[in-house]
């Protein structure tokens, strides 16, 4: 059997599982939004996330318009003892926001930002992509600290941390979040910040969605407008050198307000790159100043000097055109495989490993990604929130991603291959969004220190374990 069939245990093109027709079709008389079965019209489409390697066939889909839709549908998995998995924005490399046989709480309708320009705060639903979170903050010259692709999801991002261009200089994700509406195992609902359940509150702050249905969010917002910015390309002969460079410039010299993630990838055969660098393998810098520009300006010449790139595509632009910058290369239905590790070092024996697989990149969309988590981050206390690595100075992920379904095995090999080698220098865990789901030991690698507190808590609010569609956090058994 194939590595991608062991991941997709049924690949029918129909759930299996036999369902009270009664139960459903009272679940359904109480739904504001849709419920989809196999061989509706929506159906196919509604199944399908992010990762075309995971080919899961949930049983139902509750499309939710709102809270009583979300407690409808848990009320419903738990009596009627159907799996269940959540959906944000379907994101999740691992295939975590869909289940086979179950009921997927697909919170994708859910898409509204309220924006406090006065107070700096936003109440953001479940289902929001970021490109919602930030169209709606933007004009007002704000925003919240997210991730490196407008596309993804919300909830998944928050809740495993939140590590981002804005990481250095406001913390994680999870650092910015102030309270959430959400519902949990039992079907109650709760709104959680540090004055009510503030366990509740802590634990999914990095502990992933083994505690809830998070209907909303309440982020507080950053004076966040124009940011100087984008990609510095070098090639591939001057990588040793370029991370050498990045690594002493990103962990002893550059200010919060410099952010800067390293990577290997191919360049793309688009416009904005020139043709003679059309899929040649190349070490590239994606840069976000958000500082004032004529510092900001002082800062690139004196990277330029140091390590003069062979394309220099740094320019003043909005911060949600920063986070747009790689949407259209990594669109949804691309066959991906995912690792990541945490590091508190990059050594030049590392660098050298890193260029060594980095030099066989299996096809045009595989990266390896290096994302600096100093700064700000390392200014919350490492038992603050559930997120474990604080005092980590960056976080790899390894991607090999294909539109053609052929190349899967070739891709994971590639990237479970460059993981193993890179191990040995980690600090042990990886970062849960970024990367597939592989069993108990590395969950517990990941929580590190913060496991065992993640587990009371979840004896407390989830002693069946209903929730485990996750990176999964296992109640004690007694």
């Amino acid at each position: 059997m194939s590595t991608i069939d062991q991941a997709n245990t049924n690949a029918n093109d129909k759930a299996t599982v036999a369902l009270d027709e009664k139960a459903v079709e009272e679940l359904s008389s109480k739904l504001r939004g849709p419920l989809l079965r196999p061989g509706d019209a929506d159906y196919k489409q509604a199944s399908m996330i992010y990762n075309r390697m995971i080919d899961k066939h949930p049983a139902l889909i509750v499309q939710c318009e709102d809270v009583a839709d979300i407690i409808a549908a848990v009320n419903f998995a738990r009596d009627q003892h159907l799996t269940l998995a959540i959906r944000g924005g379907g994101h999740n490399p691992s295939g975590l926001s869909t289940c086979d046989d179950g009921l997927v709480v697909d919170l994708s309708r859910m898409r509204r930002v309220h924006v406090d320009p006065i107070a700096r705060t936003a109440w953001v639903d479940g289902g929001c992509l970021w490109k919602d979170v930030n169209h709606a903050t933007d004009v007002f010259g704000l925003a919240a600290p997210s991730g490196v692709i407008s596309t993804t999801g919300v909830g998944g991002l928050t809740l495993g941390g939140g590590v981002g261009a804005l990481a250095r200089p406001y913390g994680l994700l999870v650092d910015s979040l102030l309270a959430v509406d959400m519902v949990l195992a039992d079907g109650s609902f709760v709104r959680a910040s540090r004055e009510a359940y503030p366990d509740l509150f802590w634990a999914i702050r990095g502990g992933g969605g083994n505690f809830g249905v998070v209907a909303s969010f309440l982020f507080k917002l950053y004076p966040v407008s124009k940011v100087l910015g984008g990609l510095m390309i070098w090639r591939f002969e001057d990588a040793k050198k370029v991370m050498q460079f990045w690594r002493d410039f990103m962990f002893k010299e550059a200010p919060d307000e410099m952010n800067g993630w390293f990577g290997f990838m191919m360049v793309p055969p688009a416009p904005e790159f020139p043709e003679e660098l059309h899929l040649q393998k190349v070490c590239a810098i994606a840069w976000c100043w958000i500082g004032a520009p004529e510092q900001g300006e002082k800062l690139f010449s004196t990277i330029r000097d140091r390590v003069p790139p062979v394309l220099d595509l740094i320019q003043r632009m909005p911060f949600p055109v920063m986070q747009s910058m790689f949407d259209a290369l990594y669109p949804p239905g691309l066959y991906s495989y995912w690792k990541s590790d945490f590091f508190d070092s990059l050594s030049d024996e590392a660098i050298d490993v890193n260029i060594k697989h980095s030099a066989q990149l299996p096809s045009p969309l595989s990266v390896m990604h290096l994302y600096p988590i100093n700064g700000a981050v390392h200014r919350i206390g490492k038992k603050e929130t559930a997120f474990n690595y604080r005092d980590a100075q960056y976080v790899s992920v390894i991607l090999g991603a294909d539109a053609n379904r052929k190349s899967s095995e070739s891709l994971i090999q590639w990237v479970r291959a460059y993981a193993r080698d890179m191990h040995p220098f980690s600090m042990g865990g990886g970062y849960v969004n970024l990367q597939m789901a592989e069993g108990v030991n590395q969950v517990k690698a990941s929580y590190g220190e913060n496991y065992e507190e993640l587990v009371k808590i979840k004896q407390k609010y989830d002693p069946q374990n209903f929730f485990h569609v996750n990176h999964n956090i296992a109640p004690n058994v007694s």
